[in-house]
This record gives C-alpha cells, sequence and structure tokens, in this order.
C-alpha cells in the first residue's frame, strides 16, 4: 500500500527554521519524482519544492528559493524539507506528493499521484 506521511510540522517564530519530512512507504523513492506543495487558508495549492528520483535534481518556487532545501534518502525512503528564515506568509498547510510514472519532478499538483494528509506550519511571533 502506498502511503505518504509528513511530519515536523509546528509553530516558529519569524526568522526561524523547521525542516519537515515526508516518509514513503509501499514504493521506492529510486524511481519516483517528489514534490512539496503548501496550502494556506483561502488561498490555492502552492507547489514549492521538488526533486527528481533520477539524478536528484531539485527546483523551487521563487517564494522559497534560497530559503528552503529539499533533500532525500532513499535508502531511509524520506524526503525532507529543511525550511530556514520563515515568514508569516509561509504558513500553510505543507504535503508532500509522490509521481507514480515520471522521474522528473515538477511543481504542478495534478501531476502527482499520491499525496500524505500535510502537516501544518505556522510562522507567527
Amino acid at each position: 500500500q502506498v502511503q505518504l506521511v509528513e511530519s515536523g510540522g509546528g509553530l516558529v517564530q519569524p526568522g526561524g527554521s523547521l525542516r519537515l519530512s515526508c516518509a514513503a512507504s509501499g514504493f521506492s523513492l529510486d524511481y519516483h519524482a517528489i514534490g512539496w506543495f503548501r496550502q494556506a487558508p483561502g488561498k490555492e495549492r502552492e507547489g514549492i519544492s521538488c526533486i527528481n528520483s533520477s539524478d536528484g535534481r531539485t527546483y523551487y518556487a521563487d517564494s522559497v528559493k534560497g530559503r528552503f532545501t529539499i533533500s532525500r534518502d532513499n535508502a531511509k525512503r524520506t524526503v525532507y524539507l529543511q525550511m530556514n528564515s520563515l515568514k508569516p506568509e509561509d504558513t500553510a498547510v505543507y504535503y508532500c506528493g509522490a509521481d507514480r510514472t515520471r522521474a522528473r519532478c515538477s511543481l504542478r499538483g495534478y501531476e502527482y499521484d499520491y499525496w500524505g494528509q500535510g502537516t501544518q506550519v505556522t510562522v507567527s511571533s
């Protein structure tokens, strides 16, 4: 059974850091691109980062470039999102998604087949 489970969210002050984890089961990260998305109340889901399964190349939305870093540990079947210099506008529910058919990732949510339940990130003083 394919499953993605996010963890690591919480409340953090502006300028702080969090590391999110996306633990995968039922499939190998060797063959599936993984993306991180977020959705704030009243806003559409936003693709913020993803990582290719084939070559590990990473991509970022402009809104997080230079502050967030995606990485993966295939042996642990886990993808991480290190978030630094957090801002109040980063407040959202963060989701990871897995693309069943593509090795090259994208920030388009409709290309992803599996999703986790999400983890809340709140940036506030």
